[in-house]
């Protein structure tokens, strides 16, 4: 029970790191401006509205790259071959990125795309099945 907690924890971790960098390089490639990085809420929802597509689309990379890594450390921490911890991180990243989605002014192609992605958790499980086991 331990070890399956643990799963999750560290899948939902090493997910949120994934997010964390290759929303960085977005960020590097498409910046947003300085009042929307300080936090201003309003800021963001303006950029949101006029970001380019790139910009946006790098937060769905985020989000695929983050639903594999996290399928898959889940998946190799739980060790039962079972899909539950993957499937518990794919829904509560979804729950977060649902949230994100109704704080903020998001295209129609951002909601189907965001909500989609996180079954990528179940392709990081089928990997963590192919490899050895730690």
């Amino acid at each position: 029970m331990l070890r399956r907690i643990l799963a999750v924890l560290v899948g939902l971790i090493t997910g949120s790191v994934c997010i964390t960098v290759v929303e960085k390089i977005g960020h590097a490639l498409y910046p947003p401006p300085a009042q929307a990085e300080a936090g201003g809420m309003e800021a963001l929802k303006v950029y949101v509205e006029q970001a380019p597509f790139m910009a946006l689309f790098f937060i769905i990379i985020a989000y695929a790259l983050a639903a594999i890594v996290s399928g898959f450390v889940a998946s190799k921490i739980s060790n039962n071959g079972k899909y539950t911890a993957a499937a518990i991180c794919g829904i509560i990243f979804l729950l977060m990125t649902i949230y994100m989605m109704a704080s903020l002014p998001s295209p129609i192609w951002f909601w189907i795309l965001g909500i989609l992605v996180w079954g990528l958790v179940f392709v990081g499980h089928k990997l963590a099945l192919k490899t050895k086991k730690i």
